[in-house]
């Protein structure tokens, strides 16, 4: 018995030494796909919920100080990688994001929740998303989000935190149509 005891507690200092390392987080996966019961953050609920035709616009904040966190499906967080939060959409969802400043699109892994703030913003992107979109300096800028299904070469690179193949910029006519229709919600 005397034996089991030190081998016992190599076990156990083992796994202790392993949840340290970020061996509590759960691997970078797309699967499952977690959709989420509804949550309030400062009084304000959120239904996440499967939406195939989700195409909004609104405006972008970023975020990076977190890096090492746990995100809301269980990954660590990552700030040079390309990813984001959204309140809704279930995790992880892919999602283009095109800047209607300047019409560059990138695509984009949602893998945790947010942005909590009251108003327009639509989506929190990683400080490596925010790069690609070329927005890191603004720190709120002007977008379009819609959902999408990737190529599986696409998904795999984002998986392994990096950007997928380059999207060319949308046209200036398709741009003015998109600012327009923001400034008429009231943005």
């Amino acid at each position: 018995m005397s034996a089991r005891v030190p081998a016992t507690a190599s076990a156990i200092a083992l796994l202790a030494l392993s949840a340290c390392a970020g061996g509590n987080y759960r691997p970078v996966s797309d699967q499952p796909v977690r959709i989420g019961k509804p949550y309030t953050i400062r009084g304000e609920t959120y239904v996440p919920a499967a939406d195939p035709t989700y195409d909004v616009l609104g405006y972008a904040s970023w975020y990076g100080s977190e890096s090492g966190n746990r995100t809301a499906n269980g990954e660590r967080f990552r700030p040079a990688w390309i990813t984001a939060a959204h309140t809704s959409l279930p995790l992880p969802t892919y999602v283009e994001v095109t800047a209607l400043d300047t019409g560059r699109r990138i695509v984009v892994r949602v893998n945790d929740r947010g942005p909590f703030v009251k108003g327009p913003r639509i989506i929190d992107l990683s400080r490596g998303a925010a790069e690609q979109l070329g927005m890191r300096g603004q720190g709120v800028a002007p977008v379009r989000v819609r959902r999408i299904e990737p190529s599986e070469g696409d998904r795999a690179r984002l998986r392994k935190g990096k950007p997928t193949r380059a999207l060319p910029p949308v046209d200036e006519a398709t741009l003015r149509n998109l600012r327009g229709q923001l400034s008429a919600a009231g943005f």
